[in-house]
């Protein structure tokens, strides 16, 4: 989507982030566009859409209009007498200036961000790293100090893509200021991979995961409860408690399968060729994995799908970013499972 306000104000903002990266926490910047695999048969995100690398130019003049907005957001609040503290009556000036900001898609998200502190970015879309190593880190330098308030730095990343980079250019990339990858693991059972099209191994997986840490990247691993159907829950479990006992990254993020209306998968299950488990049986494939996973980051389940209600109709699992810490906090989950069922 590109903005309709005046030029110096113009950039991209993409639709997808993980809820850890979004709200006002986070400000988006679009390195590329949609998805370059875009076959997984659970996933409507990008389907319609066609796949592209955006330019070092253009980001880069994204990045300047969003710096653009920053400076004149902060003269108009010296002007006020407000010693260049950014707040609304800033915002409202300069819409008053500039109409066209009404419109804009992006200008909303930026000016929360900088409300919040302007300390993390997302880069957006659904695989960063697929760009060429001197070219992301030419962006991420160039970022960094045109916003030297920034603290982190996060993007999706696809395993392969992990697995193709050289354990050099990771580093490279690390050093110029990507602090941290998001990765649909989704499942570690190589049927059920196979069977949503992911166009990756358990092996890959684990290859992939244990080189982003070894680059230095903070990593986050997600997984989809569910995925296997009634067909193959119990390998689903253990195999991706398995994967990511391999691996174990910083954070591992619950992401129940939930049917899309549109994808394959969804017709399959329309045709009954996948069977889709009950929440209670979901709940009883999600102890199997808690009880075999063997890890020492954080387990979260920060997401709407994670809707499972304990006794007094209150949320079953906390949707705090930050999780459970294991092994310390291991069966305090399973108790909590436990009382769901």
């Amino acid at each position: 989507m590109t903005a309709r306000a005046d030029e110096k104000y113009a950039f991209e903002t993409g639709v997808y982030r993980p809820p850890s990266e979004g709200g006002s926490n986070s400000l988006l910047v679009r390195l590329t566009r949609n998805c370059p695999w875009n076959r997984c048969t659970f996933c409507g995100m990008y389907k319609t859409e066609k796949f592209q690398v955006r330019s070092v130019a253009e980001i880069k003049k994204d990045i300047d209009a969003m710096a653009a907005l920053r400076d004149d957001l902060a003269a108009l609040a010296r002007r006020s007498g407000q010693g260049g503290e950014i707040d609304h009556r800033a915002a409202i000036a300069l819409i008053g200036k500039n109409p066209e900001l009404n419109q804009h898609p992006g200008f909303g998200m930026f000016y929360h961000w900088l409300l919040s502190g302007g300390k993390t970015v997302f880069l957006q879309d659904a695989n960063s790293l697929i760009m060429k190593t001197d070219q992301l880190v030419e962006v991420l330098t160039y970022l960094r100090h045109t916003f030297p308030c920034i603290a982190r730095v996060t993007t999706y990343a696809r395993s392969k893509t992990l697995v193709h980079k050289s354990l050099e250019d990771l580093k490279a990339i690390r050093r110029a200021g990507l602090d941290r990858l998001h990765v649909g693991l989704e499942s570690g059972d190589d049927m059920v991979l196979d069977n949503v099209q992911k166009g990756a191994t358990a092996e890959i997986h684990i290859r992939g995961g244990r080189k982003a840490l070894a680059a230095g990247f903070e990593l986050s691993e997600y997984w989809m409860p569910g995925l296997g159907g009634k067909a193959r829950w119990q390998e689903h479990a253990t195999q991706t408690a398995r994967v990511l006992s391999e691996i174990d990254p910083h954070y591992i993020r619950s992401r129940p399968f939930r049917a899309w209306t549109g994808t394959p998968l969804a017709r399959e299950m329309a045709a009954q060729k996948f069977v889709m488990l009950t929440p209670a049986e979901q709940l009883r494939e999600l102890r199997l994995t808690m009880q075999k996973l063997s890890v020492t980051g954080r387990v979260c389940f920060d997401h709407a799908g994670n809707h499972w209600k304990n006794r007094q109709g209150r949320l079953l699992l906390t949707h705090s970013y930050e999780g459970y810490k294991f092994p310390q906090e291991k069966q305090t989950v399973l108790d909590l499972i436990d009382d769901g069922l």
